[in-house]
């Protein structure tokens, strides 16, 4: 195997232990779980910092319009970004986030940003469990 498809597939595993804690967890284990996108984030942003120094600023735009799998791969990924930010706002106001500035970093970052805004609003959440409560 490369280096490139055993990163690609940490990747999956990573995907899939993070889905199964979340789906075993009780609720109140749920409020650990902001440590792993937390970790997601921060070897994601080595990677991509890396990865920027190495093939530039841009290069992902090229990767991405290059194939009808390229431009799969970008919708479904702007797709993805949307509903989970439609999905994050709220929870982050609930929590005195301003989301407009996570929605940027978003926007400049993918996923280095909103998985992120997700480590914080779950952080948040475990730390003022009362704000995220909701309405009955």
């Amino acid at each position: 195997m490369t280096m490139f498809e055993i990163i690609a597939l940490l990747g999956v595993i990573t995907f899939i232990i993070f889905g199964a804690n979340v789906l075993r967890a009780a609720e109140s284990e749920q409020s650990r779980l902001w440590v792993i996108p937390a970790a997601v984030c921060s070897a994601f942003l080595v990677w991509t910092l890396i990865t920027v120094a190495n093939e530039g600023l841009f290069g992902f735009w090229h990767n991405h319009v290059q194939s009808m799998w390229g431009i799969q791969v970008w919708l479904d990924l702007l797709i993805a970004f949307s509903i989970s930010f439609a999905f994050l706002a709220p929870r982050a106001r609930a929590q005195g986030m301003n989301p407009a500035p996570w929605f940027i970093l978003t926007l400049c970052t993918g996923c280095i940003g909103l998985t992120a805004m997700a480590a914080r609003v779950m952080y948040l959440e475990r730390v003022h469990p009362i704000a995220s409560a909701g309405p009955a």
